[in-house]
């Protein structure tokens, strides 16, 4: 390719000395290759990307971090950091975190995969499709992952569900191609266990983001982002993930996709949590007709088309009552509106 441009710009050098006679009927042979030359391709129009936008790298007791709008999707790459509060506004494509020790992170909403190796004492707040863990030590997550968990050769390892909001995380996880509802924070599997020890935990049901990942500094580059980890407003539905239920009863809520499924969904869900009933998990799926069969049997004929629709978003809830009393919420908070809801087996309710 070098030897083609070379050329090039010889013949461009030598056309400019020798000019064009009129008379020959059309351009000369200088001019068609000016033209050429001055073609504009898509990667000539691509703007130049700087590494060192999408990495931090060798930084200790400063907060640091990006902005929204300055990663748009790309990947971003954390090393060789130490006492450091970092704050990743913005979705990505992948992260990985290396070689860091006592640092708190936050990250927006990840695409693809989170990675952490050899990193100790950290706690963080992680959005993402895949989570994985590699010779770590210590860490506190607080993670909404939409895939199974993994560590591996990590020990003292800490998981809750996320709770963060800050005004543009919805639009990045829609961005990131993240579902709110797909959770599986608490079910982490252990690729390298060890006979008589146990390498993972939950934290205590109480545990509060703010007390390991705290708010930016009011002096930094962050200040002006209106930040709440307050369980409310969490864009994330608060879990109860693997832990014991309180109870033997539980109920089934299914709305199927419409124009307010995620409001009605979260509606639900403060309304029951209000009462005191737990969050056990959601999920947001798509249905086969063999699965309407299955789970709604009887009622089966009247939902089947309604999956056709789009993904379902699935409620479990659980509590002495609960059964009884989620009905009546629905009876109440979305009576006058247009709104299917049927019962199948074991009292569940279809939304």
């Amino acid at each position: 390719m070098g030897c083609f441009f070379s050329k090039k710009s010889k013949r461009k050098g030598a056309q400019k000395e020798a000019t064009p006679t009129a008379g020959d009927g059309g351009p000369s042979a200088a001019a068609e290759e000016e033209e050429e030359g001055s073609k504009q391709y898509s990667w000539d129009k691509r703007e130049k990307v700087d590494p060192k936008d999408y990495m931090l790298t060798g930084i200790k007791d400063a907060t640091v971090g990006r902005l929204p709008g300055k990663l748009n999707g790309q990947q971003f790459v954390i090393q060789d950091c130490e006492n450091c509060n970092i704050y990743v506004f913005d979705h990505s494509a992948a992260v990985t975190v290396d070689d860091c020790i006592n640092c708190r992170i936050m990250l927006g909403p990840v695409k693809g995969s989170v990675f952490f190796r050899d990193c100790k004492d950290i706690k963080c707040v992680v959005a993402c499709q895949q989570f994985r863990t590699r010779d770590c030590k210590k860490m506190d997550v607080f993670l909404c992952c939409a895939t199974q968990p993994i560590i591996e050769s990590s020990t003292g390892m800490k998981f809750g569900c996320y709770q963060y909001f800050y005004p543009e995380l919805a639009y990045h996880f829609k961005d990131a191609g993240l579902s709110i509802f797909n959770n599986n924070w608490s079910n982490i599997h252990d690729f390298t266990p060890v006979s008589g020890e146990t390498n993972w935990s939950l934290l205590p049901e109480e545990a509060k983001v703010l007390d390991y990942v705290q708010l930016p500094d009011s002096d930094s580059e962050f200040k002006s982002i209106r930040i709440s980890t307050e369980l409310g407003r969490s864009i994330v539905p608060l879990t109860h993930g693997g832990r014991r239920k309180h109870s033997d009863e539980s109920c089934l809520f299914v709305f199927f996709a419409g124009d307010y499924t995620t409001a009605n969904a979260r509606k639900l869900i403060d309304e029951a949590t209000a009462k005191g009933f737990v969050l056990i998990q959601t999920k947001e799926v798509s249905m086969r007709p063999e699965d309407v069969n299955r789970v709604f049997q009887n009622n089966a004929d009247a939902l089947t088309e309604l999956i056709t629709k789009g993904p379902v978003v699935a409620l479990e809830l659980n509590g002495e009552g609960v059964v009884e009393a989620c009905h009546s919420i629905a009876e109440d908070i979305f009576s006058g509106t247009k709104v299917k809801m049927a019962c199948c087996l074991n009292c569940t309710y279809i939304m």
